[in-house]
């Protein structure tokens, strides 16, 4: 009987990309699996089909001698010919199936085929995070901060090796030191990591007293951290190798330090600019004058307010700001002056206000006395 074309059997047009070619392979693979149909030839045939075809189109070369050839590219001793093994699953057929079903399962069985002997027993250490708290002075001037860290370190009784000093290892008679174990299923072999010497292919002869087996232990740890100038609230620095030391001397994981900064009494930040609202008299907002601020770096700025200042308006103080992280640029200061209007009036200071009233005109309330007009207007028509 003539064998079916690679792309019908997979149900794909030909010039399907390779997630078409494994999405279809995947779906049928669940359908046709012997587990699924004990018995039925007919599953059988049409799995061995489905394979067989996948095997030769998620290859780039084969895929490209079947497209020009056809099934004759692996005839006559060709590139996909099959061995004497039984119904065609011979040598090379076992080769194949475990190459498909790493590509296709191998996220199901969390990544572990084809790991190294021993490798598994040296894991790494999980990434730590850390929350800091800086005042805004400090994220100014930068500064180098001491933190005190819990974390799993090297155990150095056992130099993060988890055997006891004196000891050895042996090797695994489960799995004769291969870390893995294999057993059949259906037509089948399901390889597993060994359950006894858990993948490490070695098994401790007498573990560690102070770490237990495990290489590490808990301990704090002191370290010191660069808090450079300008860092804004919510930035991470991360310190590499900083984290948990590994499983039985695996590499360290990092540490993760999330800054924040505390809300200042005076300051309000937005990226390298800062705003600052300051009260004044309503004389020195309609006769102008000037005051002082502190800034950041210790020093005092000076404020001028020109005559007729209104609520609300800011005044500029060019790089009083914040320093821009990892450059020479400083933002700027923008202090922003509240008009308080007087209260507790003495006799004589109301007496004066209602004589400067009385002498309000149109030059010195332009505003106002321009709002009042449209609104009298308005209600005239």
């Amino acid at each position: 009987m003539a064998k079916r074309d690679y792309y019908d059997v997979l149900g794909v047009p030909k010039g399907s990309d390779e997630a078409a070619l494994k999405g279809a392979y995947r779906k049928l693979a669940m359908q046709l699996h012997p587990d699924r149909n004990p018995g039925d030839a007919d599953a059988e045939h049409k799995f061995k089909e489905i394979n067989e075809a996948y095997d030769a189109l998620k290859d780039p070369q084969k895929r490209a001698a079947y497209d020009r050839f056809g099934h004759a590219a692996f005839e006559n001793g060709g590139m996909g010919r099959a061995g004497n093994g039984a119904a065609g699953f011979g040598p090379e057929f076992a080769t194949s199936m475990s190459d498909i079903f790493e590509d296709i399962f191998g996220d199901f069985m969390g990544g572990q085929r084809g790991r190294g002997q021993g490798q598994q027993s040296r894991l790494r250490g999980s990434d730590l995070r850390y929350n800091l708290e800086i005042a805004l002075e400090e994220a100014f001037l930068g500064r180098t901060v001491e933190i005190d860290v819990p974390t799993l370190v090297t155990c150095h009784t056992c130099d993060g090796s988890g055997a006891k000093p004196g000891t050895g290892m042996s090797t695994c008679k489960h799995c004769n030191g291969h870390g893995k174990v294999r057993a059949a299923q259906g037509f089948f072999t399901i390889e597993r990591t060994c359950p006894v010497c858990q993948g490490r292919g070695q098994i401790m002869e007498q573990p560690c007293t102070d770490c237990g087996g495990q290489g590490r232990k808990q301990e704090n740890r002191k370290l010191s951290v660069d808090i450079p100038k300008g860092i804004e609230d919510g930035t991470r620095i991360r310190l590499a190798n900083e984290g948990e030391a590994g499983l039985r001397g695996g590499p360290p994981g990092d540490l993760y330090i999330f800054i924040s900064v505390k809300p200042h009494d005076l300051f309000h930040r937005d990226g390298a600019d800062l705003y600052a609202r300051v009260p004044i008299a309503m004389t020195t907002a309609a006769l102008g004058g000037e005051f002082e601020v502190p800034t950041l770096d210790g020093q005092r700025a000076k404020v001028k307010v020109a005559p007729g200042t209104q609520p609300g308006q800011r005044v500029r103080l060019k790089s009083k700001g914040m320093p821009v992280l990892r450059s020479k640029d400083t933002g700027d200061l923008y202090v922003q002056l509240d008009v308080e209007t007087p209260q507790n009036l003495s006799k004589r200071q109301r007496e004066l206000l209602e004589e400067f009233h009385k002498a309000t005109t149109k030059e010195t309330s332009p505003t106002s006395e321009g709002f009042f007009a449209k609104l009298k207007g308005l209600f005239e028509s």
